[in-house]
């Protein structure tokens, strides 16, 4: 078959997670409820962090960025999906497709950036304690994070730009309930090579990368903990990192889990189930591992909600 070009490509068909007419209103209602909490949750990290001074240090400003970039990273993917489910409708322009993986690409790789540069932070916290305000001032916890945006963006672009390159067959049936970039790039009908090439190359500097820079945080931290005489100091120096340490297991776990699985069509559904774990499932835990598990996160929420409650009595008593 003759390969299509790219300029003439309108639409590609997004598979959903069942056929099944009535596993639809089951899929629809447990998606929705993730999302709202994702959402929900991840506002109230932010809100929290925002209108609390206790909250005012370089921990809970990157917790706050991190909540942030999951509520867009979850709403990149799942509201299309909702949509197609609702209309019954699985078709996405390939404008769309394209939009889509780029926002989906730029917020997976924010979160990945994020997690290292808090596993840094912990680890200024805890060997370098005297000096932590000094070391991780505002201006330096701006230019992290802005620094982890510019090589996002860049990142996303240049593999946008690698993806409007190719030509299509006339297949155009995604095995996703997204346009992830492998399951694009499978169908393409051109040598897609030099996308590989990229792609491996940006896998191994972007993502292996930021993880020894989180293993060595953490080797470092292990070290000083060790150093600390009372059991107590030891296990109140861990517990500041417990948080970090359950989203990062959550958010590695799962991607390895889907790309380290080989993309065949046998184990299309399964990767697609996979990565709802760090699509949607990871960014909805992240508020109640850092709630649940973090008393300054618990005491901040607590006096937040009573702001709200002397707000709405004010406005119920006019």
């Amino acid at each position: 078959m003759e390969p299509q070009n790219i300029s003439e490509v309108s639409e590609f068909l997004l598979m959903e997670f069942s056929e099944a007419p009535e596993l639809q209103p089951l899929v629809f209602g447990l998606f929705l409820s993730m999302y709202l909490i994702t959402v929900f949750g991840n506002l109230l990290i932010i809100l929290a962090t925002i209108s609390d001074s206790h909250l005012h240090s370089p921990m809970y400003f990157f917790l706050s960025n991190l909540s942030f970039v999951d509520i867009c990273f979850t709403s990149t993917t799942v509201p299309k999906m909702l949509w197609n489910i609702q209309t019954q409708n699985k078709l996405i322009t390939f404008e769309g497709c394209i939009i889509q993986m780029y926002f989906y690409i730029l917020f997976a790789s924010l979160d990945d950036f994020l997690l290292t540069v808090m596993a840094y932070d912990r680890f200024v916290a805890i060997c370098h304690p005297l000096h932590y305000m000094v070391i991780m001032n505002p201006r330096l916890c701006g230019l992290l994070v802005l620094i982890s945006w510019i090589v996002g963006v860049v990142y996303s672009l240049l593999q946008k730009l690698m993806v409007l390159r190719l030509s299509f067959c006339a297949d155009f049936k995604i095995p996703h309930f997204f346009c992830e970039l492998n399951q694009v790039l499978q169908l393409a009908c051109s040598d897609t090579f030099l996308n590989d090439m990229v792609l491996y190359s940006a896998a191994t500097l972007l993502g292996g990368g930021p993880f020894a820079g989180i293993l060595y945080s953490y080797a470092k931290i292990v070290s000083c903990i060790r150093g600390i005489s009372s059991a107590e100091g030891k296990y109140k120096a861990f517990s500041t990192c417990a948080s970090h340490l359950s989203v990062v297991f959550l958010f590695y776990c799962s991607v390895l889990g889907v790309h380290l699985n080989p993309a065949t069509p046998h184990s299309s559904s399964s990767g697609a189930a996979a990565s709802v774990m760090y699509t949607v499932v990871t960014p909805m835990l992240n508020p109640f591992i850092y709630s649940l598990r973090n008393k300054d996160i618990k005491g901040a929420l607590k006096r937040f909600h009573e702001i709200l409650g002397r707000k709405g009595q004010l406005c119920w008593g006019r």
